[in-house]
C-alpha cells in the first residue's frame, strides 16, 4: 500500500484470521481487494455472474455457503473413506488419505473464519484492536 506521496506504508492487518490478501476495513479500497479475494475462493463460474461481482454482500454470502459445503464434504469423506476406497487403494494408503483430509479440514476451517470476518466487515461491522 502506498501513501499520497507514493511511499510504501505498512497497513495494520485486521483481526486474527483476516485474509492476508485483503487490507483491513479501515483502508479505503479494502472492498475491491475483498471482492477479488472472495472470487478466488469461489467456483470460477461466479466471475461470470454480474450481480455477484456488483454486490459484495451477495458474493460473500455465496462463498460462505460454498465453504461450509466443502467442509461438510470433507467430513463425509472422512466417514466413508475406508469403505469407499478399501477395494481401490492398498491398506498402507489409509494414513495418507486421512492426512490429506485432515489438512483440507484445517485449510477450510481457516478459510471459513476469514470469509466470516470479511462478511462481518461487508455488513458494516467495525473491528476494534485489542491489546
Amino acid at each position: 500500500m502506498r501513501d499520497g506521496d507514493g511511499v510504501r506504508v505498512r497497513v495494520r492487518h485486521g483481526p486474527p484470521g483476516w485474509p492476508e490478501q485483503v487490507p483491513p476495513p479501515e483502508v479505503a479500497e479494502w472492498q475491491e481487494a475483498a471482492v477479488a479475494w472472495l472470487l478466488d475462493q469461489a467456483p470460477p463460474e461466479y466471475r461470470g455472474y454480474p450481480p455477484v461481482r456488483r454486490h459484495p454482500v451477495l458474493l460473500v454470502w455465496l462463498v460462505a455457503h460454498h465453504v461450509r459445503a466443502q467442509r461438510e464434504a470433507v467430513r463425509q469423506a472422512v466417514g466413508t473413506a475406508r469403505r469407499d476406497l478399501a477395494d481401490q487403494l492398498p491398506p498402507e494408503a489409509a494414513p495418507q488419505v486421512f492426512s490429506v483430509l485432515e489438512l483440507e479440514e484445517l485449510r477450510l476451517r481457516r478459510l471459513e473464519r476469514a470469509v466470516d470476518l470479511v462478511e462481518q466487515a461487508v455488513r458494516g461491522r467495525h473491528f476494534v484492536p485489542r491489546l
